[in-house]
């Protein structure tokens, strides 16, 4: 049974387990949360966790709209990903489809060693983050509630790992690096807003909202010290490759 199927009951995928209506559905549903799943793969959990901290921090959530804090968030996740792809392609995809079956048996047992190939670099993937950052309590945390309800034995190895524990523990370890990258990048905004505050009161306009002249300072140290540029550097170099 494959890796992603090894969560169903076993009734579930015998011929006679469901009617065909319920199998579409369950099938359509499942295709339907694979866009999502492949994005949590992914750092761009990480990067428009970042970014959104980021428009939190300046206080201007019209400067910067949804729509370019998901737009840009994918790019640079595109950027850092494509070799990744690459390597899942030319591993899983690429062989499979140039290759010949003589049956449809063999043509299946194919498809499942392709699909087991291409999803290795993203597992790679998956394992280098979490080590790199040191979070490798977040596998072990889903180890445990994995034995306690299936009463099964932890996997030695990184590479044997099923889905249902690497991917919540990725989740889980890119959250606390995205809050981690967050506090430093809202801390230098965090101090304008102090003194902004404390300027005001010592002129006595305490009744001016702070916002007014926090914003322009905030936006005039952001642009001075090209932010944009160290922001994703920051995030592109946080990201390890290896």
């Amino acid at each position: 049974m494959s890796d992603w199927t090894s969560w169903l009951p076993a009734s579930w995928l015998g011929p006679s387990g469901l009617g065909p209506s319920v199998q579409l559905m369950l099938a359509v549903s499942i295709i339907g949360l694979v866009p999502s799943i492949f994005l949590l793969s992914t750092c761009w959990i990480r990067f428009v966790v970042v970014i959104g901290l980021l428009r939190q921090s300046i206080g201007g959530a019209q400067i910067l709209p949804n729509q370019v804090i998901t737009g840009l968030s994918l790019m640079l996740t595109i950027a850092v990903m494509a070799p990744i792809w690459e390597s899942a392609y030319r591993e899983g995809i690429e062989p499979y489809q140039s290759a010949k079956y003589s049956s449809e048996t063999e043509q299946r047992k194919a498809l499942g060693e392709a699909a087991a190939k291409t999803i290795a670099p993203l597992r790679r993937f998956m394992v280098s983050q979490i080590q790199a950052a040191g979070n490798e309590n977040t596998v072990s945390l889903f180890l445990r509630t994995r034995e306690r309800s299936s009463n099964s034995q932890s996997p030695r190895y990184y590479e044997d790992l099923p889905l249902t524990v690497l991917l919540p523990a990725y989740v889980l370890s890119e959250l606390k690096v995205a809050f981690l990258i967050g506090l430093q990048v809202m801390l230098p905004f965090l101090v304008i807003d102090l003194v902004a505050s404390s300027l005001l009161t010592g002129l006595g306009l305490g009744t001016l909202p702070p916002m007014w002249v926090s914003l322009p300072l905030k936006l005039l140290v952001f642009v001075s010290i090209d932010g944009w540029y160290l922001t994703v550097e920051m995030l592109l170099h946080s990201v390890s490759t290896a």
